[in-house]
């Protein structure tokens, strides 16, 4: 059977919209720039709206898929992140919907959950320097927070996506992403969330090996075969 084996090295200083360009020319292979440089952002975004791991991955693969199948339809009126980023959220909410897990502020808030401390996978050395206490923590205080709050906060504050990007990805206005990041905030100093700063850009990280495994998943699905990493 035929295999394809992705490059061993990548031109990753082009512009996005040069890299859209030579895929709709034919050079399919670059789509990796487009995965390996979005992987964090699409994984984190899923996450944050379904509470997940596996079915952020799985939102991650499909939102690839559609967004190489519809790239000719990318009319660069906004930035091709946010475009892809959207497409991303649109898949999470939808699956979402599909298991009915919305919830509701106010009933959470009078819950009795407990935080869940996550468990990590094997970490890079510069992981390993963090303070993994208060990063187990702060990542247990976002995992808590209702999902129309933690969609918002994770873009906001760990992706660093603004106000009109943000709004733009999950299809609401500018004032409530401002109101919900505001909520957000508020419930997350209850957990030390103003600590945050030396780790809030490592929570929720999208290691290389899982990079990979997003990446040949989909050329996978491009072109019908296996590709070797």
């Amino acid at each position: 059977m035929t295999q394809i084996t992705m490059r061993e090295s990548l031109d990753l200083s082009m512009e996005d919209s040069e890299v859209v360009r030579r895929i709709l020319a034919g050079e399919i292979e670059l789509f990796e720039i487009i995965m390996r440089r979005y992987n964090q952002r699409l994984y984190r975004a899923a996450r944050a709206i379904l509470g997940d791991d596996i079915e952020a991955e799985q939102v991650m693969q499909e939102a690839y898929f559609l967004a190489y199948t519809h790239l000719a339809q990318f009319a660069g009126k906004a930035k091709f992140s946010t475009w892809l980023t959207k497409i991303a959220a649109h898949e999470a909410v939808a699956r979402l919907r599909r298991r009915s897990r919305f919830v509701d502020f106010d009933s959470f808030a009078e819950s009795e959950k407990g935080k869940r401390m996550l468990s990590t996978a094997e970490r890079t050395p510069e992981q390993k320097v963090l303070n993994n206490e208060l990063k187990n923590l702060i990542e247990a205080a976002v995992e808590n927070l209702p999902e129309l709050y933690r969609s918002v906060l994770v873009m906001r504050d760990v992706e660093g996506l603004d106000t009109a990007e943000t709004a733009e990805c999950l299809d609401i206005s500018e004032e409530t992403v401002k109101t919900r990041l505001h909520r957000a905030r508020a419930l997350m100093r209850k957990q030390l969330y103003e600590r945050a700063g030396v780790t809030q850009h490592a929570l929720f990280s999208f290691e290389r090996p899982r990079c990979d495994r997003v990446v040949a998943e989909v050329f996978k699905r491009i072109y019908g075969f296996p590709l070797t990493v």
